[in-house]
């Protein structure tokens, strides 16, 4: 496929267009050949040297993620951004970045996918940015332990930034918004949630979790955004056929 089609593609299945002047990320092509034939998609979190390395060795054509290189203001092409840049280049590798459209999308959304893989129903939009609800929340059929919500994440206590169990023991009600958004709990709280879900921890939402009676887990900024990449990567291959592999490249945090 062709990268401009492609593009164009992915702009209208991931509605970049309703976060334009949401986000700080510049969403879409942000490095490439629009003329550029594409057979194969890496798909990451983070665009940096590791997943730029790695899809080179792997014959990528594009480098789909979640985090870009353009975050609101310009960057000199020195230092590691000049490596990083270069590497891209001297592959011949296209960078796609979905920030937001990607934490929101009601379907390929990180959001979307960690609710799904909770189990839960009834999804409502949840978690406010900028007059845009980029999170979800939902209810469990039957009520479930906070191990169990950690189990089917995929993940373990220890693994987990922080585990705030100041809520219910039995989990009915649940608010995600995946990566940095600690401070959403906030709204969890007037929404009277049992389940806060998010990727960071914040030492400053502590006494609010605690005085709220409220449930948090902060399971990990990259965890939390790895499922968003391998729903689109999944949804490529499935749908325009393209190959699609997934890099997996951990921060811990």
């Amino acid at each position: 496929m062709i990268l401009k089609e492609l593009d164009q593609y992915l702009r209208e299945l991931l509605d970049l267009q309703e976060f334009e002047g949401r986000d700080g990320s510049m969403n879409g092509l942000q490095a490439g050949d629009p003329e550029r034939d594409i057979k194969t998609v890496a798909v990451a979190v983070d665009a940096c040297q590791g997943t730029i390395d790695r899809a080179a060795a792997l014959g990528a054509d594009m480098l789909l993620v979640h985090h870009g290189f353009f975050w609101g203001r310009p960057i000199s092409l020195t230092g590691s951004h000049y490596n990083r840049v270069k590497a891209l280049m001297d592959n011949n590798i296209a960078l796609y970045a979905a920030h937001l459209p990607l934490d929101a999308h009601p379907e390929l959304g990180n959001n979307a996918v960690l609710a799904k893989q909770l189990g839960l129903t009834g999804l409502q939009p949840f978690g406010e940015y900028k007059g845009k609800k980029i999170g979800w929340q939902g209810r469990f059929e039957e009520a479930v332990s906070l191990q169990e919500v950690v189990r089917r994440l995929g993940t373990t206590d220890e693994d987990c930034l922080s585990i705030l169990p100041f809520g219910s023991s039995e989990i009915r009600s649940v608010g995600i918004v995946s990566g940095g958004a600690p401070r959403e709990v906030l709204e969890a709280i007037d929404e009277g949630l049992d389940l806060f879900l998010t990727g960071d921890a914040s030492h400053e939402v502590y006494h609010p979790c605690l005085e709220g009676g409220i449930n948090m887990i902060a399971a990990g900024h990259y965890l939390t955004e790895t499922v968003g990449v391998r729903a689109v990567a999944a949804h490529l291959e499935s749908e325009l056929k393209l190959k699609t592999i997934f890099i997996d490249l951990p921060t811990g945090l």
